[in-house]
């Protein structure tokens, strides 16, 4: 069977734990690595480990012409340029079957829809990377309550919790750069597993249409004075003149278009969870029947004294944000798996060769887009916005939050 050969534009966090988890994915392999930093170690590892033995580029022009697909890891505000940059070398000549683009899809709906028409425009398949709608332990448990769905009714409230203790890297801070804080970060990852936990079997991903969004964001650790600072010394993002959120929270309604039923997902996201590591925790709730999914439930325990930490520190060596390096620790074996990213590598895969869009496809990553810039709309206007509303899906068509423009201290 034929190989998919994968570029990545990227070579940060991101490129290196889709690069662990390509080792258990079969029929692709990486070919090309766009030159950023970290590029070389992201090569090296990928030799080490059978992935493919890719070439470094320096234009992302000549890396299309040396790919079937392209997979773009790398910041969201230098995404919409090079989506414009493989569509000039697809019309050139480059011979490319689709294009992959990690959460989220861009920082506006403005972009968003630019992204897409870009794609579609070049005539590419499409995959939106929103890994937890691939996790087994979600979709797993979904699957053993399908029987009791149908003689009981569906999930009627999906929950999602993810926090950890704040970003690996400066921009991811800075709410310009990224977009926003906290929510634009993991919002996108809880409003999309809230849905998908909701929709009915063998319905799309975009079958329950959104209602309404009610939001509320804070920043309440990283404002203060003392971790302002650290802040500051450390990414040399200032968040006493543009902050982000740090904690937002909220509740989106769906309605089931064939039945009419309204269905909710609650979800909470920060970057101040300062315990193992990151968590994620969902759970649903239906008529006589429950799930619950906790990433910090671990089959392995290690204890690290006091003295053995101050020989080695390696606070992320067992768990993704870590952020101790001594205690009761949590380990998980898997964590490429664990958090889906094995999966939504093997569907792009799949699909790709297949000549198919993936499961996920970048218009449903404008439609997650859409509903996050509603939970930013929901807290400036400090209300519930109707989703259904046309003077609203107007407003948010050009919609940009006042956190993602730098003016987060009139509204936080």
């Amino acid at each position: 069977m034929k190989s998919l050969r994968i570029g990545f534009i990227g070579s940060g966090f991101i490129a290196q734990f889709l690069a662990k988890a390509m080792k258990q994915v079969r029929h692709c392999e990486l070919t090309a690595i766009y030159r950023r930093s970290n590029a070389e170690t992201l090569a090296a590892y990928a030799r080490t480990n059978g992935l493919g033995d890719p070439k470094i580029y320096s234009s992302i022009k000549e890396l299309s012409n040396n790919v079937d697909a392209i997979a773009i890891l790398s910041p969201n505000f230098t995404r919409l340029q090079i989506m414009q940059e493989i569509a000039d070398a697809v019309e050139e000549g480059a011979n490319i079957t689709g294009v992959i683009c990690e959460k989220p899809l861009a920082r506006t709906i403005t972009d968003s829809k630019r992204m897409v028409e870009l794609a579609r425009g070049a005539n590419l398949k499409t995959a939106y990377f929103e890994n937890m709608i691939f996790m087994n332990t979600i979709n797993n448990s979904l699957e053993q309550l399908r029987p009791q769905q149908k003689a009981m009714g569906e999930l009627v409230i999906a929950r999602s919790t993810e926090e950890h203790a704040g970003p690996h890297s400066s921009w991811f801070w800075d709410p310009i750069r990224q977009g926003g804080g906290a929510m634009s970060d993991m919002g996108c990852h809880s409003v999309a597993i809230c849905r998908h936990m909701l929709t009915p079997a063998g319905k799309p991903p975009s079958f329950l249409e959104p209602v309404s969004m009610q939001c509320s964001m804070s920043l309440l650790k990283w404002g203060q004075p003392k971790y302002r600072k650290q802040l500051f010394e450390k990414y040399g993002v200032d968040y006493s003149k543009t902050p982000a959120e740090d904690f937002a929270t909220g509740i989106i309604s769906f309605r089931n278009p064939e039945t009419g039923q309204i269905v909710q997902g609650q979800f909470t996201d920060s970057w101040m969870f300062d315990k193992q590591g990151l968590r994620l925790s969902m759970d649903g709730l239906g008529p006589g029947y429950a799930m619950e999914v906790n990433t910090l439930l671990s089959p392995s325990e290690i204890f690290i004294g006091d003295e053995a930490a101050e020989k080695v520190a390696d606070s992320e060596a067992a768990l993704e944000k870590s952020t101790s390096t001594r205690g009761l620790l949590a380990i998980q074996p898997n964590e490429a798996d664990l958090y889906g990213y094995v999966g939504e590598i093997r569907n792009a895969v799949d699909s790709f060769l297949d000549n198919k869009d993936g499961f996920l496809t970048w218009e449903y990553g404008l439609e997650i887009t859409r509903l996050v810039q509603a939970a930013y709309l929901s807290h400036e206007e400090q209300r519930t916005i109707d989703l259904t509303a046309p003077d609203i899906q107007k407003k948010l068509d050009t919609f940009q939050s006042k956190i993602s423009k730098g003016e987060g201290n009139e509204v936080l």
